[in-house]
């Protein structure tokens, strides 16, 4: 197959109307990215969540312990 076969074939299959199979397949592959990229986001939001919440204990120990030294 020449390249000219090769893009005419290309450009065809761009234009031709999908079938519902290929439809639902695209939609299929979109909706698990997007579940990928949601789930990252969650871990990301759930690491920054402990990470504040040992800060938080952190910092308040800390004041408790330089409370008296400001008496």
């Amino acid at each position: 197959m020449t390249f000219r076969e090769k893009t005419i074939k290309y450009i065809k299959d761009i234009l031709r109307a999908k079938t519902i199979s290929e439809v639902i397949q695209l939609e299929l592959q979109e909706a698990h990215l997007r579940k990928l990229e949601a789930e990252t986001a969650a871990e990301y939001a759930n690491a920054a969540m402990h990470y504040n919440e040992e800060r938080i204990q952190r910092l308040e120990k800390r004041l408790a312990q330089h409370a008296g030294d400001d008496k």
